[in-house]
Formats: structure tokens, sequence, C-alpha cells
């Protein structure tokens, strides 16, 4: 079966890659922490505007806008694995993709991005979730 075209690679984005077979690759922290490290890296060259994400257990979600989809999930996806150096495939083939057509829309997926750990019980608040745009360290007092 073939995938089908890309007909709009340029504007804003809510993703969700698939690591292979589900693998619960993220469940280590170290693997969920470079995988950030990757995603901030390809942010401040320039390659997307990132809005919101969350690295889940087995798959992660982005809100991202840039100049070219296609380009910016290779480098994603193909800086992490590169890094993360395994010796096995680390992500399904492909991915999805929904162009965000509204400010209505853009709301509703970043709230469906910082509420994914609390529905699959991670965490009780978005906020409380390590892997996410929406995680809020705690205050440490001396």
């Amino acid at each position: 079966m073939s995938r089908p075209l890309r007909t709009i690679s340029s504007g804003t984005f809510f993703i969700t890659a698939i690591t292979h077979n589900r693998w619960r690759l993220f469940q280590s922290a170290a693997n969920a922490r470079l995988f950030i490290d990757t995603l901030q890296h390809y942010r401040r060259e320039g390659l997307y505007k990132l809005h919101a994400f969350v690295v889940m257990p087995d798959h992660i979600h982005l809100l991202i806008t840039t100049d070219d989809l296609p380009k910016a999930m290779k480098h994603i996806r193909g800086g992490f694995s590169h890094r993360l150096a395994s010796k096995f495939e680390v992500w399904q083939r492909g991915y999805t993709d929904h162009f965000i057509q509204s400010r209505e829309d853009f709301e509703s997926r970043r709230e469906y991005i910082h509420q994914n750990p609390v529905f699959d019980r991670l965490c009780q608040r978005p906020e409380d979730f390590p892997y996410s745009s929406a995680y809020q360290q705690p205050n440490v007092r001396d």
C-alpha cells in the first residue's frame, strides 16, 4: 500500500509519530530527554516554530509551523535516530499530520497534546509531565 502524497507542506501542523512496533522507547528518561534535545536543536536551527509537544512512551505529538514539513520531520526523526545510535528501527514508517486551519483547531490540538499524559495516567496535571511543553519545573527552595 503506497503512502498518500502530501498536498500541503507549508503551514502549521499537528503531527503524530509512533515508534517502531510501539516500542516504549521514551519510557527511558534519557531517551525522552534526547528526543527533546533533538527537537529543540532543529527549532534553534530555524527549521520550524515549535508551539507544543509531548513525548509519550511510544509516540510523540508536535504542533509546529514550518515551510517544509517533510524536511522538518526528516530532521526530527532522523536526527533523533542518529543520536540514539540504535541497532534497531526507531520509527514506524511515515507519520500523520493534520493541517491547522483555524485558531480553534490550533487551541484544541494544543490542549490535546498537553492533556495526553493525563489521559494515559502518567501524571495528574499537564504541567507535572516533564516531557511536554506544558511542564513547569517545581520551585526548589533552599
